[in-house]
């Protein structure tokens, strides 16, 4: 048995991390379709005008400007009728002195043109439109380039994929866009007691809650998550789960086997093939946590009970992903309430407490690190400082929300 010695601060840790793990910078062209929430590895130049035409911004009457001067309600000025234009029509027409042709909203505005009259200032007589209101040059009229012109930047790179975004790119004509790949981040459980949801639970066993939450939170950040078979609690299972998972991702995690048992062997199979830049972190829940680099790449080991595990998920394996994939980082919504009632923590110890907001209050709802329901009843968590170990009922918090 080999008790934690050197707890390092939650800061110092999360420095650690996130200044050792590399972006990813290989990359790849996906379509449009499946590019929403990824990163632009390139920037994007417009090879065209959008609109691509001078088009009409209502349905009324392409015209040329100066010959509905002196248009008035009583006094309309009369063209006459020579066409009409739909939406995604061309008809090769030239409006002559005293012409109107009529255009559908978003239609090419005929050569010769240079105003749209609206069709509520308008009325049909026989052959002809009876004009009542003049209109200036370029009236009602979207012109070529209005929205990008050709030669514009319209998306930058490392830019995160909106859909909005994707609808600029649409609108140049690409079906494709070069992105950032999504970090694969290889999943390593451990522990002779872990059942794989699905199967028959023997006596003394219990089912991996872990795999499926880290998964789950690496997809929610823009990596891929791999998972890999089970790792026996020896030596060299571990050693091959670790060469395995190095050898088919950026990035791998493991929950469990790294407290202090005398079973525990990670941590010197890690030891022997890396760096191990810290093992231990001042914070309740996930004490046990740790960090090493192996072969350049880094390895993050979370603690074993479901609640710890994925509050380290989030607190160390969130920045660090978002990094690796180009994303930003995590911006956390808080909300101010009062505590519902006392809770004590530990001095020394930074602590990240779950609660529920019931009526405005902050309600706990942490109950042990082995408990998932802990976090998912939870809306949120408090932070409490290391150097303060009792939170009065009645005093106003921040919450810290998950969604």
């Amino acid at each position: 048995m080999r008790p934690f010695t050197n707890l390092i601060t939650y800061d110092k840790a999360l420095k650690i991390v996130i200044s050792k793990t590399p972006s990813i910078n290989d990359t790849e062209t996906i379509p449009i379709t499946a590019a929403n929430g990824r990163v632009c590895a390139e920037s994007v130049v417009s090879n065209m005008n959008v609109p691509p035409f001078d088009r009409a911004a209502e349905d009324g009457y392409a015209v040329r400007a100066e010959d509905t001067f002196g248009a008035g309600t009583y006094s309309p000025v009369k063209l006459k009728l020579v066409g009409k234009i739909n939406t995604g029509e061309w008809k090769n027409i030239v409006i002559k002195e005293g012409e109107c042709v009529q255009v559908a909203t978003g239609a090419i505005i005929p050569n010769g043109a240079n105003a749209v009259v609206r069709v509520e200032d308008t009325e049909m007589d026989g052959e002809y439109v009876n004009v009542y209101r003049p209109v200036h040059p370029g009236f009602d009229i979207a012109p070529a380039g209005e929205d990008i012109q050709k030669g514009d930047t319209v998306i930058e790179q490392g830019a995160l994929l909106t859909p909005a975004r994707i609808g600029v790119l649409a609108a140049i004509g690409l079906s494709e866009v070069n992105v950032y790949k999504k970090p694969r981040i290889a999943i390593v459980p451990t522990g002779d007691e872990l059942t794989e949801p699905g199967k028959p639970l023997k006596l003394g066993k219990i089912y991996d809650v872990n795999t499926y939450t880290i998964a789950a939170v690496v997809m929610e950040n823009g990596g891929e998550p791999v998972i890999m078979p089970y790792a026996r609690d020896d030596v060299d299972a571990v050693k091959n789960s670790l060469l395995e998972a190095l050898s088919s991702a950026d990035m791998v995690v493991f929950s469990g086997g790294s407290s202090v048992g005398d079973r525990d062997v990670l941590i010197d199979v890690v030891s022997s093939l890396g760096t191990i830049e810290f093992h231990g972190v001042a914070i309740k829940p996930g004490k046990p946590t740790w960090f090493a680099l192996v072969d350049g790449k880094p390895v993050l080991g979370l603690p074993g009970f479901p609640t710890s595990c994925l509050s380290d998920a989030y607190l160390f394996l969130v920045p660090a992903l978002r990094k690796m994939a180009h994303l930003p980082p995590r911006e956390w919504k808080t909300v101010r309430v009062k505590m519902g009632r006392r809770i004590t923590s530990t001095l020394g110890r930074r602590q990240f407490f779950t609660v529920r907001i019931e009526n405005d209050v902050a309600q706990p709802v942490y109950k042990t690190s082995g408990a998932i329901t802990s976090l998912a009843r939870a809306d949120g968590f408090i932070i409490i400082p290391e150097n303060v170990d009792l939170v009065e009922k009645g005093e106003e918090v921040t919450v810290y929300m998950w969604r």
